[in-house]
């Protein structure tokens, strides 16, 4: 999934650093607070006594109960290929989110619109009746909201739609199946505030991946919320959008104090801030933060910055980035 602020890129060298600080992970119990689409969180998964996920997002929810709570080999390709095998149906999303329907959105083709309705009515109806289990649910909700982003008529988030249908946007829905890592360790996956949840849990690494600045996630990804909710509610405006969580995280005034908040509750020996040289917070204020609660470090590479879109159609200030990990051990 092409995701705002992924870690994938990065996790070789989130995970080199965490671990020459920490040493090995198979007894430790590590948290990833803003888990997003899972990246990092995942490349710890098979190495780790335990993974502790959240996200306040529900489609990020749903994708890591998945990537991550979900760790035994479970059956799931007849169910793959019976959902496939639906006609479409004219549901919340066609209804809403596609041109046909007279809503005047465009975000999938029509035919691809009433298969996500097709395929997310069956999901729900089968867990219903117990056709499938928590674990299947979850599996079939993940590939479901993979494959529709695959299809999806955007720039890659949902801020917007594009006014014709892109040659991937044309090409018909097909669930594939997602994956999970096979481990013997139970996992935690949580969808609540990181402010919050920082006082029920507690364990050995603690990754903090917050947004950066005052982009939204709940703006920008509504349609995954939706399909994964399913709820009925009115969108509304030109996107269609629904009510989202705002972060205080995305506000300037409120970050700083939100986030000291965060690390003078966290109950974890080491904890590691993705940050990067763009965001609400400059690199002096994290570390003053942080050096009021113990031993602090940094570590620092370049990486190319996200683009929605190709470079000769933005006004980007740079093509590269500095992400910053600052590295603290409580005291």
């Amino acid at each position: 999934m092409n995701y705002i602020g992924s870690k994938y890129k990065l996790s070789k060298f989130i995970k080199f650093a965490i671990k020459e600080k920490v040493g090995e992970m198979k007894d430790k119990v590590f948290c990833d607070l803003f888990a997003g689409t899972g990246a990092v969180a995942r490349s710890f998964k098979t190495e780790s006594e335990k993974i502790i996920a959240n996200d306040i997002e529900f489609y990020s929810y749903v994708l890591n109960k998945n990537y991550i709570e979900n760790h035994e080999e479970i059956e799931w390709k007849k169910f793959i290929d019976e959902l496939n095998s639906l006609d479409g149906v004219e549901g919340f999303i066609y209804n809403h989110y596609c041109l046909g329907s007279g809503s005047e959105r465009q975000y999938f083709s029509d035919e691809n619109g009433k298969k996500i309705d097709a395929i997310r009515q069956e999901i729900e109806e089968w867990h219903n009746v117990g056709y499938i289990s928590r674990k299947q649910y979850y599996f079939l909700l993940t590939s479901l909201l993979e494959d529709a982003d695959a299809v999806a008529n955007t720039a890659s988030v949902y801020g917007a739609f594009l006014k014709h249908l892109k040659k991937s946007a044309q090409k018909p829905l097909i669930l594939k199946g997602a994956e999970f890592a096979i481990n013997e360790a139970k996992h935690e996956v949580y969808n609540k505030d990181a402010n919050i949840l920082i006082n029920e849990i507690e364990g050995d690494v603690l990754y903090l991946d917050p947004p950066y600045n005052a982009r939204q996630y709940g703006s920008n990804y509504h349609l995954l919320n939706t399909i994964a909710l399913y709820d009925n509610f009115v969108p509304t405006g030109k996107t269609g959008l629904r009510d989202y969580q705002r972060s205080r995280y995305c506000q300037k005034r409120e970050v700083s104090l939100v986030f000291e908040d965060l690390i003078k509750n966290a109950n974890f020996k080491h904890i590691f801030l993705s940050y990067n040289n763009e965001g609400l917070m400059s690199e002096t204020e994290v570390r003053k933060i942080m050096e009021k609660y113990g031993r602090y470090d940094l570590a620092t590479t370049e990486y190319q910055r996200f683009k929605a879109d190709k470079t000769e159609n933005r006004n980007h200030k740079a093509t590269e980035t500095t992400e910053y990990l600052h590295i603290l051990e409580k005291k």
